[in-house]
């Protein structure tokens, strides 16, 4: 609008221009319309002013429009940060939520899996037939009787299960397990065939021999004989006479005093040939040092021996049996060197060990191989 003004005023100052040719002819100077063109450049620099002003003012207020609008946006990205923040920790709760549900569900699926698994398997279990199972229970049975036997050392866990697998086999007459029963009947045949050691009456024989060495004579401590006895024509001709004698009057012949008197002479003489004979003995040894234990050593002798035989007994028992026939061997030597072998209880023990040695020996069982493999192939072609 200052602008239109100036506009119009600048007509208005035309009108003085034809006064000029009197001012020119009264020999003014030309520089008289110079404040006219003054006032037209302040007019122009005002105009311009106040459009510049009016221009700063507009563009001042477009910046703080502007640094409102900034302003105002930068708390909107703030709030929606701030939002978007918010947002963020929930989707991650949420995240972990599922992740929680999805290994819980992963734990369910499996624990499904295996419960189907188990129940796929009892399924076909339950959908065996008859046979299969028999076929089952019996090749169970023999591999538990095989193991039973190789931990006892005896075939008869073997043989009573082969035994059983039969007879139940047989009641059942199905050819198409006939071919077990045959391997079974074979495998039975080489069991019993085998002579297997018979652990507790060989623990009964041990047990007897170390209760009797106590009662046994050593060679240093013989066993007391009782003294022989009269002969018998000396003992019936001193009888009759004795009873001649008290019978007969004093008054007896001469003959007949001679005759008793020689009769009690023999009996007498035999008594005492029989004394001086159980004072002395004659032995052969064949070794000296036997004969020079000490009283005090025959116990630990004694002891000793029994620790042999107690020891062999718990080897046969835990199935040493090398072990148990090093300890009897050291038994035999202690009883042929230290003992009276002339006195029947150290002939009777010695006797228990040399059985107990002789039988005491490792046996190898057999497998029932063929039984296993016709069950594995009968097992097999169902």
């Amino acid at each position: 609008m200052s602008l239109t003004v100036t506009d119009n005023a600048a007509p208005a100052v035309e009108p003085a221009a034809p006064p000029a040719p009197a001012a020119a002819a009264a020999g003014a100077p030309a520089g008289i319309t110079l404040p006219n063109s003054w006032l037209l450049a302040a007019a122009v620099t005002g105009a311009l002013s106040v459009v510049a002003i009016t221009l700063a003012l507009l563009g001042q207020q477009r910046i703080k429009s502007l640094e409102q609008e900034l302003v105002r946006r930068q708390q909107d990205s703030q709030g929606q940060a701030i939002e978007a923040r918010a947002m963020a920790q929930q989707a991650q709760e949420v995240a972990r939520a599922a992740e929680n549900k999805l290994t819980l569900l992963d734990g369910r699926v499996a624990e499904t899996a295996l419960q189907r698994s188990q129940l796929e398997e009892l399924i076909q279990q339950l959908s065996r037939s008859r046979d299969e199972n028999v076929l089952a229970d019996v090749d169970a049975a023999i591999r538990v009787a095989v193991q039973q036997s190789a931990i006892t050392g005896s075939a008869e866990p073997l043989a009573a299960a082969l035994r059983q697998s039969e007879e139940r086999l047989a009641r059942m007459n199905q050819p198409r397990i006939e071919r077990v029963r045959r391997a079974l009947s074979r495998d039975l045949d080489r069991v019993r065939a085998v002579a297997v050691t018979d652990i507790a009456s060989l623990t009964i024989k041990l047990d007897e021999a170390v209760r009797s060495v106590d009662e046994l004579p050593l060679l240093a401590q013989p066993e007391r004989k009782p003294a022989l006895a009269a002969r018998p024509g000396a003992r019936a001709a001193s009888v009759p006479a004795s009873a001649a004698s008290a019978a007969s009057p004093p008054g007896l012949s001469v003959g007949a005093w001679l005759s008793w008197l020689q009769a009690q002479g023999a009996w007498i003489g035999d008594r005492v040939w029989g004394e001086v004979k159980s004072l002395v003995r004659v032995t052969r040894i064949d070794n000296p040092e036997a004969m020079l234990v000490a009283p005090e050593q025959a116990w630990f002798l004694r002891e000793n021996l029994k620790l042999r035989l107690l020891n062999a007994r718990l080897a046969l028992l835990s199935r040493q049996f090398d072990t148990a026939q090093s300890d009897l061997r050291d038994a035999q030597s202690s009883l042929d060197r230290y003992f009276d072998r002339s006195a029947r209880r150290v002939v009777v023990t010695a006797d228990l060990v040399r059985q107990v040695a002789g039988q005491a020996r490792q046996i190898s069982l057999p497998r029932p191989d063929e039984t296993l493999a016709a069950l594995a192939a009968a097992q097999a072609g169902r």
